[in-house]
């Protein structure tokens, strides 16, 4: 089903031409060769009010203009869409932030790791950030449960901030499946994806879709991840061209979408858990219990060395004049949450404004060039209100 589109911009209250404001930047790193291609969306009102392609994007090998039906790994993107299924758990009564992950997943309660709360896995404040396990693994349920009672704490849980790149996810998909009875993917899939209409959004890629995904590839030669971005190694981001990698739809970063899709996301957040045809998807003080900062000044950003930021497996902008730092732009407030993709993806939704970004690329920078653009457009989007 075609996702929602206004008639015209203004209509759900965005202005045209600071909308093609923001189509212009994205289309300038096309006609420079920074990028082969990408897409940009802006919603507001529970509706797309614009949605564009640029370019072109290697698809199973081959050059391809890229159109509206191109799809792009998200990457970390996908942590807010895994995050909103988690969510609803709290809203269920199956799930507390102060249960220890142990109590669920008794074979994670080893080296230590019996401490860990929910809450913390959450907070990428966990102490697991370096733990080892490969996509393909994920179907195996023995080998699935060998890897979490292996893993090992690389600092005290609570203590400090560092970023889980895929490991935090791993285990919340488990607390999925432990607490609903359903394997993940079919839960996001039935509790978030289907009743917000977004066909185009996969958490696990069908073998059939393959051929409208846009080959990730490196425009740079890559450098060394920071910090706790241990993971997201080149070579592991290239395992994201995989079919079978695609597949298994890794909640940490291995979502699949359009741009506009990724906008669309956030649009029941912003609308009180509503889509824009009455479908409820949670409740408003889900989402406020959700997305209220829970880490401290002490947990900070290794990059930036700025205080992180972070409500349930999202980031929030914040009022202290760094939201720039975090991902998004001088124009959104300080209640803006959302998450970006290693490769400089952005899914953002601004609840004053209901003005939400989604942004998609299969072309690798450097962070420096990430941080340009997705200041730029995430502040052209937030100021094309009305």
């Amino acid at each position: 089903m075609p996702l929602p589109i206004a008639a015209k911009p203004e209509d759900v209250g965005i202005d045209s031409e600071k909308l093609e404001a923001v189509f212009a930047r994205a289309q300038r790193d096309v006609d420079d060769g920074t990028l082969q291609g990408c897409q940009v969306a802006v919603a507001r009102g529970g509706v797309l009010a614009g949605f564009r392609s640029f370019g072109k994007a290697a698809i199973q090998g081959e050059l391809h203009p890229v159109t509206d039906d191109t799809l792009y790994v998200i990457f970390s993107s996908t942590k807010a869409i895994v995050a909103a299924a988690v969510w609803t758990l709290f809203e269920d009564g199956l799930l507390r932030l102060d249960e220890k992950v142990a109590d669920i997943i008794p074979e994670f309660g080893t080296n230590g790791k019996e401490v860990v709360t929910v809450e913390q896995t959450m907070l990428h404040i966990g102490g697991f950030p370096m733990a080892p396990f490969r996509a393909e693994d994920w179907d195996n349920r023995e080998t699935r449960l060998a890897r979490f009672a292996k893993w090992r704490l690389n600092f005290e849980p609570g203590t400090q901030f560092i970023y889980h790149a895929t490991t935090a996810h791993w285990v919340l998909a488990e607390i999925i499946e432990r607490r609903t009875g359903k394997e993940f993917r079919s839960f996001i899939r039935e509790r978030i994806l289907d009743p917000m209409g977004l066909d185009n959004l996969y958490i696990g890629l069908p073998d059939s879709e393959n051929s409208r995904v846009a080959d990730v590839l490196h425009m740079v030669p890559p450098v060394p991840p920071p910090g706790g971005w241990g993971e997201v190694t080149p070579d592991a981001i290239l395992n994201f061209n995989r079919p079978e990698v695609r597949k298994v739809g890794v909640p940490g970063g291995g979502g699949i979408a359009r741009a506009a899709d990724l906008a669309m996301f956030y649009q029941p957040l912003l609308n009180g858990g509503v889509t824009h045809d009455g479908k409820r998807i949670m409740k408003a003080e889900t989402i406020d219990f959700a997305t209220t900062v829970r880490t401290t000044e002490r947990h900070v950003d290794q990059i930036h060395g700025i205080p992180i930021n972070r409500a349930l497996a999202v980031v929030v902008g914040g009022g202290d004049g760094r939201a720039h730092l975090r991902g998004f732009g001088h124009n959104t407030s300080a209640r803006a949450f959302g998450h970006g993709g290693a490769g400089g993806q952005i899914g953002w939704g601004d609840p004053p404004a209901r003005v939400s970004l989604g942004y998609t690329t299969n072309g690798f920078l450097d962070m420096e060039a990430y941080g340009r653009r997705n200041l730029a457009l995430s502040s052209l989007a937030g100021a094309c209100r009305l």
